[in-house]
């Protein structure tokens, strides 16, 4: 396989701002990937909670930009030097991957002390300024160069686009929880809160399920209560009651309440790992005294370390027929309808909405 900017029409959706509609951009001049990077043919993007943030404003990004950092894909060129998954396997063209977030230097400090998702030097995707020199830096497009640094992981064949889109951010970030914690090894038997129980929490339910934890989630919604049900979780809270111990609490949500909960709930030795706390808002309290007695730990997680990638597409690959992963993705939008698919993650019911750069919108 091949790509030649010259004759295949590369189009994207562009975002230009708050309150301003999307610009769908048809171009022929997307550059031949460099040394070290791919070209990859988006066969599937979903809408992470992320996107809609910065299209509603919740969430500073640079306008214009191309949105979308949840996406799976093939594979029509590979860089000079060559490209390698995560595992060592080298990317050849016509593979189907997925990739990070973000692209990391290797270099800097943060990288060397294995702090690659905070490179001093990060770019990502969907997150950058757009410009003609770079156009095809995130999802809501037919084609994505990505660049050196990034990590890609091989997607069997057997793992659907729409389960497997979704892995670069948020079952990998759900991987990068868990292993804050220790890892999955570490969970049977243990008490495992998780507040949220949107698209990352119902994940997380069945990752630490499947490691033979004990299970509760909590989340105001009635249907979301019910998904949790389905991924593993043993019991289920709206939250208006005091909360149960809890060997491990996980909030995925971000709501201070949530985060008082996860951080309340904590027994002796209890970890609490803070995923979904990513833009600005109230405090909450913490008592040292209880911590300090309670030999609590507190850790947040952002981004993701590339092997959580790996170990995300690992997990579904092995278990996505055990829990309904396909069912929390609604038909795909056609890239020119990109409005719709935003509306409808704005209002919808399901975890994610997703675009189908490809496919040809109906009349």
């Amino acid at each position: 396989m091949s790509f030649s900017p010259d004759t295949v029409p590369v189009r994207l959706a562009r975002w230009e701002g708050v309150d301003r509609p999307f610009s769908l951009l048809v171009s022929t001049t997307a550059r031949t990937p460099g040394p070290g990077e791919l070209l990859v043919r988006i066969d599937l993007a979903t809408v992470c909670g992320s996107d809609l943030h910065t299209v509603e404003g919740r969430r500073p990004s640079p306008a214009p930009s191309l949105l979308g950092h949840e996406q799976v894909g093939t594979v029509v060129g590979v860089g000079t030097g060559g490209v390698r998954c995560v595992d060592g396997t080298p990317v050849e063209p016509g593979m189907r991957v997925v990739w990070s977030v973000a692209a990391s230097c290797g270099r800097c400090e943060r990288c060397r002390d294995g702090l690659p998702q905070k490179c001093l030097h990060l770019r990502k995707y969907g997150h950058e300024p757009w410009s003609e020199r770079s156009p095809l830096n995130g999802g809501f497009a037919t084609h994505c160069v990505v660049l050196a640094g990034t990590a890609v992981v091989a997607v069997p064949a057997g793992l659907p686009d729409q389960v497997a889109s979704p892995a670069s951010c948020a079952t990998a970030t759900v991987a990068a929880a868990l292993a804050a914690v220790g890892g999955t090894g570490t969970l049977a038997g243990r008490r495992v809160l998780i507040t949220g129980a949107g698209m990352l929490g119902l994940t997380a339910a069945a990752m630490a399920a499947t490691a033979g934890a004990q299970v509760s989630a909590v989340d105001p919604d009635p249907e979301r209560r019910s998904r949790a049900l389905q991924f593993g979780a043993g019991t289920v809270s709206d939250g208006t009651e005091p909360p149960a111990e809890a060997d491990i609490a996980l909030d995925f949500s971000g709501h201070p309440a949530a985060v008082q909960r996860c951080l309340d709930s904590l027994a002796v030795g209890g970890r609490a790992v803070l995923v979904g706390s990513v833009s600005p808002g109230p405090t909450v309290a913490l008592d040292p005294e209880r911590l300090v007695r309670g030999l609590h730990t507190v850790v947040g997680v952002h981004n993701y370390h590339p092997h959580d990638l790996d170990t995300a597409v690992r997990f579904l690959t092995e278990h996505h027929r055990a829990f309904p992963f396909a069912s929390l993705v609604a038909a795909a939008h056609p890239l020119e309808r990109i409005a719709e698919a935003i509306e409808a993650a704005r209002t919808g019911t399901a975890p994610r909405q997703a675009l189908a750069p490809h496919a040809t919108p109906a009349p």
